[in-house]
């Protein structure tokens, strides 16, 4: 069985429904929780894949130079490594963040504001030719609890989604490596977890049980549409992903 180095960046962002849809897909996970004092492995030879999840940490240093987090380093250091070796890689939120500022990218934080709760995005015409994002509906729901941004993507990097408040949704580095601010892994029990206390909700005034309810009203539709992404990154990093067939297009009018 193939096997997914998992990076859990933060005990309160585990794989969740992500982990189930990817062992239902075939791959066997191997979670690594840096956290919690686990050692990151050099490289990643013996992996099929690569998946970094989100956190409440910062992608960028501090204005003393240190970074986010003392492992951030490492973890850009595989980044690279996925990239470079074309190892299928699925970075979420934090994760996304640290694809983007490990190729040159730049996070901060957003002089828009926190984004957080239930929205949607809207598909990039690039997306028509990923093999992962072209069956991908045009304005799918996600779900978004961040206070940075990707204010500039990496040069090399494909934008594959948007929103107007924040441009930088999705990319893709490479042809293998994909990055997404928003959550995909998410079920409700966690979103009540983060609600919690959460200084993101008292930032913006919003109150926590009315966020919990209009996350849990969407799971529905953001499991319809991100688990087949995830089955199909899975068929990737297994080496079962048949993109040759034709396109999905619109049937003409009439027809």
């Amino acid at each position: 069985m193939a096997t997914v180095l998992v990076i859990e960046n933060d005990p309160t962002d585990d794989l969740r429904r992500l982990g189930e849809w990817l062992t239902e897909a075939g791959l066997d996970l191997s979670v690594t929780r840096p956290h919690a004092g686990d050692a990151l492995p050099a490289d990643l030879d013996g992996y099929a894949a690569l998946v970094v999840l989100g956190g409440d940490q910062q992608a960028y240093p501090y204005a003393d130079g240190a970074p986010g987090a003392p492992w951030f380093p490492a973890v850009e250091g595989l980044l690279r490594k996925a990239v470079r070796h074309r190892v299928p890689t699925l970075a979420i939120c934090l994760g996304a963040q640290l694809l983007a500022t490990a190729h040159a990218g730049t996070v901060e934080r957003s002089p828009s504001g926190p984004e957080v709760g239930p929205a949607v995005v809207g598909r990039r015409d690039a997306a028509e030719s990923d093999p992962l994002f072209r069956y991908v509906p045009l304005i799918p729901d996600v779900l978004q609890w961040h206070a940075d941004e990707i204010t500039e993507l990496p040069a090399s990097a494909t934008l594959l989604a948007a929103s107007t408040r924040y441009p930088n949704q999705a990319f893709r580095l490479g042809d293998r490596a994909w990055g997404l601010q928003f959550h995909i892994e998410c079920d409700t029990a966690m979103i009540a977890e983060w609600a919690t206390d959460s200084a993101l909700l008292a930032e913006l005034g919003y109150d926590p049980q009315l966020v919990i309810t209009a996350c849990n009203a969407v799971m529905a539709d953001v499991e319809e549409v991100w688990q087949p992404f995830a089955a199909r990154f899975a068929a990737l990093a297994l080496g079962e992903l048949d993109d040759s067939g034709p396109r999905p297009s619109l049937p003409l009018l009439g027809h």
